[in-house]
C-alpha cells in the first residue's frame, strides 16, 4: 500500500486477522506458561564431593582429556543457588569452562536450620572455603587454586584471601577471579537506605527470627528497582509465542524464586561490618581476631564488573584495584546487568573467552 493512501477493506481485514491470530497464540502460550511445571536447570555433570553444615562443595565433570593444573573453585553468594553458573547447555558458563580444560568446582549452599543461625562471617571465610580448598587438594593433587566468587560469594572470596594469603597457609590462592563483587559497601546508596543505621534494627530482627527468610532479601533487590518485576512480566507478555526468549525467562525466574535464606548471625556482620561500617575499605574489618586487609592480597586479580549493573555499580567494586596489594590486576566491564555476567548466551559471545585467555595463562 502506498503512503498516504487509505487502506482498503482488504488490507484491515487482514490486519484485524492478523492481530486476533497473535492474541489467540499469546493467550494459549500464556496457559502453557502458568500450567507448567518448573523449568529444568543445570547442563553439566557434577558430583557432591564435599558436604559441612550448610555448604556443599560439587566437582564438575571433566570432558576434555586434557586440564589445567590449576583448579577453579567458585564461591555461590550464600543466599543464591549455584546452579546459575550452570542453567543449561549454551548458556551455561561451567560448560564453557569446562570446554576450555578448566577443573570446575563449585562451593553451594543448603538452606540454613535453626540451629545454624550463629553461623557468621568467619564460619564462611575460615572454615567453608578453607576445608573446601582442602578437600580439592584431596582430589587433585594440588594445593594451588583460583578462587573465583560472584556477588557476595566474590566478597567471601575476598575476605578469605586477605586473611589467608601467602606461601605458609595450608592451601594457595594462585589467582582471585571476581563477578560483579561489592567491595565498597558505602556506594550502595539504595542499600544503605534500606538498612539505614537511625531506623534499622538488626539485632532485633536477627534475635527473633534467627534465619533470615528469603523474602527479606528480595524486598531490598526490589526497592532497587521498584519497576523491574512489572517490566519483566510485560516484556515475557510481549514475546510470549517466542518459545526460546520463554524457556530462558522461566529459568532466569525459577533461580530468582529460590532464593535462599541466610543465617542470622551472618545477616547481622553483613549489615553491621559491611554495610555501616565498610570495613574493607576502611581497613578495620576483624573476623575471629584477626584483621582482613585488601592490601595483603597479592595474587592476581581478575576484576568482572557489568555496566549496568543496579545491584554492585563500578564504585562498589573498584577498590579491588586499587587496594589490593597485587601487581597483576585486571578489571573487566562486560555490557549488561548483575546476571548477565555468570548466565546467558551474550556472555558466552563477549566475555567468557576473555576469561578463558586470561585465566589459562595463569593456570598451569
Amino acid at each position: 500500500m502506498a503512503e498516504g493512501t487509505e487502506p482498503s477493506r482488504e488490507d484491515v481485514a487482514e490486519r484485524v486477522r492478523r492481530e486476533v491470530d497473535r492474541a489467540i497464540k499469546r493467550n494459549i502460550k500464556g496457559l502453557e506458561f502458568l500450567t507448567a511445571g518448573r523449568q529444568e536447570v543445570g547442563a553439566m555433570k557434577k558430583e557432591l564431593v564435599h558436604r559441612e553444615g550448610t555448604a556443599m562443595l560439587y566437582r564438575f565433570t571433566p570432558i576434555v582429556d586434557e586440564i589445567y593444573r590449576v583448579p577453579l573453585l567458585i564461591v555461590s553468594p550464600p543466599s543464591n543457588k549455584g546452579y546459575i553458573f550452570d542453567l543449561a547447555p549454551g548458556q551455561s558458563m561451567v560448560e564453557y569452562l569446562l570446554q576450555r580444560g578448566f577443573d570446575v568446582f563449585n562451593l553451594d549452599w543448603a538452606p540454613p536450620r535453626h540451629d545454624e543461625s550463629h553461623l557468621g562471617l568467619s564460619d564462611y571465610v575460615d572454615r567453608f572455603i578453607p576445608d573446601s580448598m582442602a578437600r580439592i587438594e584431596e582430589i587433585t593433587g594440588e594445593r594451588d587454586v583460583t578462587l573465583a566468587g560472584y556477588c557476595m560469594g566474590g566478597t567471601l572470596a575476598t575476605i578469605h584471601a586477605a586473611l589467608h594469603m601467602g606461601e605458609g597457609k595450608a592451601n594457595r590462592i594462585r589467582n582471585l577471579l571476581l563477578f560483579a563483587t561489592p567491595i565498597d559497601f558505602a556506594t550502595m546508596r539504595l542499600f544503605q537506605k534500606w538498612a539505614d543505621q537511625r531506623h534499622f534494627d538488626v539485632d532485633m530482627m536477627v534475635d527473633r527470627l534467627g534465619v533470615i527468610p528469603p523474602e527479606l532479601m528480595l524486598g531490598a533487590f526490589d526497592l532497587a528497582r521498584p519497576a523491574n518485576r512489572t517490566a519483566g512480566r510485560m516484556h515475557l507478555w510481549t514475546n510470549m509465542w517466542n518459545d526460546e526468549f520463554v524457556r530462558s525467562y522461566r529459568m532466569f525466574d525459577r533461580w530468582a524464586a529460590e532464593t535462599l535464606p541466610v543465617p542470622g548471625e551472618y545477616f547481622r556482620e553483613q549489615i553491621k561490618k559491611l554495610m555501616w561500617d565498610n570495613g574493607l575499605v576502611n581497613d578495620r574489618l576483624e573476623i575471629a581476631g584477626r584483621m582482613a586487609h585488601l592490601s595483603a592480597i597479592t595474587c592476581p586479580i581478575l576484576n568482572i564488573i557489568a555496566q549496568h549493573d543496579h545491584v554492585v555499580s563500578r564504585e562498589a567494586a573498584g577498590p579491588l584495584m586499587t587496594l589490593t596489594g597485587s601487581t597483576d590486576r585486571e578489571e573487566i566491564i562486560s555490557k549488561g546487568g548483575h546476571v548477565s555476567l555468570v548466565a546467558g548466551p551474550a556472555a558466552l559471545r563477549r566475555l567468557w573467552p576473555l576469561i578463558d585467555d586470561w585465566l589459562g595463562k595463569r593456570s598451569v
